[in-house]
């Protein structure tokens, strides 16, 4: 692995100076790379014998000298950091108080509590909506005085274009692929819990969230007597319908199934609710329509700032999804599909960072087809207002020592974002060290030839895919390390 030095970001690194610190600009427009003592960073890596490409790029903030520049030009899949990415172009796009709302409305006549008429139940794009919400929506209803619905009960997803799934190249029940669309509810996922009760296992399938766990049939699950697959998938028009072999499973558990129906999910679970409170509705059916008539109810999203930081945080796939379909929308002034939309965040990044040239095919990192350099992805996050942005709703990332136990040094802090799937591993954020320097860095490793066998396999978790990325993080705990407490 060859080891190359480089001056970068120069010019957005002098404008930075400028803009963060309160600084004259450098007097250099080609800042000069630091060599570090015995290039500790390029042994570490060495020692570590990796498999596949490993890339890391590190810039002081406040000068734009490059620390660090090992393959620096490679690019890889960025896995989970592209959300980094997504937050900071959402946030631009649609503003920190954005928020996103579900809305019920009457299209007809309402007269002593009846509707004349169908209830619209309009789903606006809102990707973390969950089960104690929905129930608060139909709470709402109940003190509007309606008691009884005439016509039909409609559910409308269409302020998102719908996909049927982020990455089609993913197992089908990974609840981490869900379906997308204007209507969601529990990050699209259904809970399937089994126990075996003499010679035959009981199911449940629920929409459970914290205070709430209601039965749901728009998805169905059968235990069969087989081996493999583990699952099966069918669509059956308004239900899913899964299998799952009997082998696989022990005497009880659990697992979140991705739902793909979601505005018939959502709507069923509402349905429940709304027959709680005595108001008669009729079992939910799609409609294409925009909705009309009168809002009656609505529910109002946590603010765009504050989701983005959860984003960042749990890694949620359906909300980096929703909300770079969302921005693409606002910038375009229509509606994207998932893979053209990611394209316009592609050609956003390349503008807001000067000339990067990332290659995105979703929001989320989900799919290993996207790319991006070490150097691209400290380009953007070095360049002007965007530490002060990202680096609040970063996730803190603690550093541990040989002992397992957390440094606990006041004087240093890393704000980051990772990223993995099966021999991918990714790290890229803000360090600041105990002498004060305010870093940024990113750290890509990836066997990309060791990722495609494993899929092969037909495994979720691939023979090698756990030790190599454990091996990935310690080396990126290492470096982090390295560069916090180093004395110049």
């Amino acid at each position: 692995m060859g080891l190359s030095r480089r001056a970068m970001l120069a010019g957005a690194a002098s404008t930075l100076a400028t803009s963060a610190f309160g600084q004259a600009p450098l007097t250099s427009p080609r800042p000069i790379a630091r060599v570090p003592a015995q290039d500790a960073i390029a042994k570490l890596v060495a020692e570590r014998g990796f498999s596949g490409d490993f890339g890391i790029v590190v810039t002081d903030m406040r000068t734009g000298e490059v620390w660090e520049d090992i393959a620096g030009d490679k690019a890889q899949p960025p896995a989970s950091v592209t959300k980094a990415f997504t937050a900071l172009y959402a946030i631009e796009a649609l503003g920190e108080a954005h928020t996103f709302e579900t809305r019920v409305f009457a299209d007809g006549e309402i007269k002593d509590g009846i509707l004349d008429g169908n209830l619209i139940l309009a789903g606006g794009g809102d990707p973390n909506l969950v089960t104690d919400q929905v129930a608060a929506l139909a709470q709402q209803l109940k003190e509007t005085g309606l008691r009884e619905v005439r016509g039909d009960f409609l559910v409308w997803d269409d302020a998102l274009v719908n996909q049927d799934e982020i990455d089609a190249s993913q197992f089908d029940y990974l609840g981490y692929n869900p379906t997308i669309t204007g209507l969601n509810l529990n990050f699209n996922r259904v809970h399937f819990e089994w126990k075996l009760e003499g010679e035959d296992y009981v199911t449940a399938m629920d929409a459970r969230s914290q205070n709430y766990r209601p039965a749901v049939t728009t998805a169905q699950i059968r235990v069969v007597d087989r081996t493999s697959p583990v699952f099966t998938y069918r669509d059956v028009g308004d239900m899913d319908q899964w299998t799952v072999a009997g082998s696989a499973l022990n005497n009880e558990g659990s697992r979140w199934l991705p739902v793909r129906h979601p505005a018939l999910y959502t709507g069923e679970v509402f349905a429940t609710f709304a027959r709680s409170h005595g108001i008669v509705l009729k079992v939910p059916k799609e409609t294409p329509d925009a909705p009309t008539g009168l809002p009656l109810v609505r529910f109002e999203s946590a603010p765009l700032r504050e989701m983005m930081r959860g984003m960042l945080r749990y890694s949620t796939n359906l909300t980096a999804e929703a909300a770079g379909m969302s921005a693409t929308a606002a910038r375009s002034g229509a509606l994207r599909g998932l893979r053209t939309s990611a394209l316009g965040m592609s050609r956003w990044a390349d503008k807001r960072a000067n000339g990067i040239a990332p290659s995105f095919v979703d929001h989320s990192g989900l799919g290993d087809q996207s790319r991006v350099s070490p150097s691209d992805m400290v380009h953007l996050l070095s360049a002007p207002d965007v530490m002060s942005t990202l680096r609040p709703i970063m996730r803190d990332i603690p550093l541990v020592g040989a002992d397992q136990q957390v440094i606990d040094d006041p004087r240093v802090s890393v704000r980051a974002k990772t990223g993995t799937l099966n021999f991918v591993s990714t790290l890229a954020g803000y360090v600041r060290t105990k002498n004060g320097h305010d870093l940024a860095f990113a750290f890509f490793a990836s066997d990309l030839e060791a990722r495609e066998a494993g899929k092969l396999t037909g495994a979720e978790s691939p023979p090698g895919a756990r030790g190599w990325n454990r091996r990935a993080r310690r080396l990126q705990q290492d470096i982090l390390k390295h560069l916090a407490f180093r004395s110049a």
